[in-house]
């Protein structure tokens, strides 16, 4: 997932600038009255708010409004986990594990149904993806792993939210149109609601930091509308309840890293897929070091030799992609890769990156079979998980039930 709900059956259409919808005539009175750091705040929504979360700190006395660090992302557990996966999306999870924040991992189940999945695929898709988890080096200790669809509160939250983002908004996204193609009107509602599912998964846990790849960009752009609009639209009970000016932070998102996006082996300008027709546009994790060594072999390429400086990759989209998989697997930039490799021809500089490659994800490969091998142990990790993690979004959720009004049991009636 690229960083975050990757879709990796698609061909990863670029999203247009950031379109933050105005909420004229939309609520009530209250809804316009936006404050001026909530307006600079959606004008200029991937700049870091003055109140925006740092590490450490805490944004006020109120209990609710204190907004710790905490990292949410996640993958779909939709098969064929490649090497745009691992780079894109759960690389930067294991580094994230050093930082000091809370980590928080979750296999998406309910945004894969959004298309039709057969059950005991899907099963087995949901711990395959959670062994990348393991093989790649999250500590299921340090971090919390966990599949969506054991949180329920994931899903009752996106029904709130449903009720405050508003329709125009979710039709500017640009992936349900890519995803559904012509053929609107047999999309399922599911699919049209992803990004107000998403939102929830990030706010169930008032995740502060998402690691998103280029194609979920927009979608954190409506993650942070929906808790902007709900913490004007309730601005009053927010207080009223003791949570401080505002409940949900504006999440930031984490983009960047020298392959930030992968583009395909066979077609730089698109990005790596696993619903490319070619087996050779990609690299999967469960590939040996044979196949490892032939894809990138039969990559596509110019003729021309590398270039000594950045600046020369512009307009050779291969070139690019190749020298930034060879830094992202390697924890270097593109300029120390020239470097070394400026002036050389493709047939020098591809045994080098099949050599990185396949000494990077060999052990990784090796790891995943033995964990699939014992489904029990996959299961009881994401249990534990799933167990760590309703522990924060439940009280999450019914703070939120308190401040838009609804009556909930107490403790002892929830018990019986």
């Amino acid at each position: 997932m690229d960083g975050g709900w990757c879709r990796r059956d698609r061909n990863g259409a670029s999203c247009p600038p950031p379109l933050i919808p105005p909420l004229k005539g939309e609520g009530n009175a209250r809804s316009l009255a936006l404050t001026r750091r909530q307006r600079r705040a959606r004008e200029r929504p991937f700049e870091r708010d003055a109140r925006s979360p740092r590490p450490g700190l805490h944004l006020g006395p109120e209990p609710m409004a204190a907004f710790n660090e905490l990292v949410f992302s996640g993958v779909q557990p939709t098969g064929n986990l490649h090497l745009g996966n691992y780079l894109g999306a759960i690389k930067r999870f294991v580094e994230m594990q050093e930082r000091d924040a809370q980590c928080l991992y979750c296999v998406v189940d309910l945004h894969a149904i959004t298309l039709w999945q057969d059950p005991q695929a899907l099963r087995g898709q949901i711990r395959e993806v959670t062994a990348a988890f393991l093989a790649a080096g999250i500590d299921p200790k340090r971090s919390i792993v966990f599949n969506q669809s054991q949180v329920p509160q994931h899903a009752e939250l996106a029904w709130i939210f449903n009720c405050v983002a508003r329709l125009g908004w979710l039709n500017r996204m640009t992936q349900f149109k890519d995803k559904a193609g012509k053929d609107r009107e047999n999309a399922s509602i599911g699919l049209y609601d992803y990004p107000v599912l998403m939102a929830a998964d990030i706010l169930a846990y008032r995740a502060t930091h998402v690691p998103v790849g280029e194609d979920q960009k927009q979608h954190l752009e409506l993650t942070r509308d929906i808790a902007q609009k709900f913490n004007n639209d309730f601005g009053g009970s927010i207080q009223a309840h003791g949570h401080g000016e505002q409940f949900f932070p504006i999440t930031e998102p984490l983009i960047g890293g020298p392959a930030a996006r992968v583009m395909s082996l066979r077609d730089g300008t698109k990005k790596m897929s696993k619903s490319d027709p070619s087996e050779y546009s990609r690299i999967a994790l469960t590939d040996d070091a044979d196949a490892i060594a032939q894809k990138v072999r039969k990559a596509k390429t110019d003729p021309e030799a590398l270039p000594s400086e950045v600046e020369g990759l512009k307009g050779r989209p291969e070139a690019d992609n190749l020298v930034g998989i060879f830094a992202a697997l390697r924890g270097i930039t593109r300029e120390e890769v020239l470097k070394d490799f400026g002036g050389a021809q493709f047939s020098s500089f591809k045994p080098a990156l099949v050599d990185l490659a396949v000494e990077t994800l060999a052990p990784i490969n090796a790891e995943m079979k033995r964990l699939v091998a014992d489904p029990a142990h996959i299961d009881a990790v994401l249990a534990d998980g799933a167990a760590r993690a309703e522990a924060i979004a439940a009280p999450t959720l019914d703070a939120v039930k308190d401040i838009v009004g609804f009556v909930r049991r107490g403790p002892a009636l929830r018990a019986v």
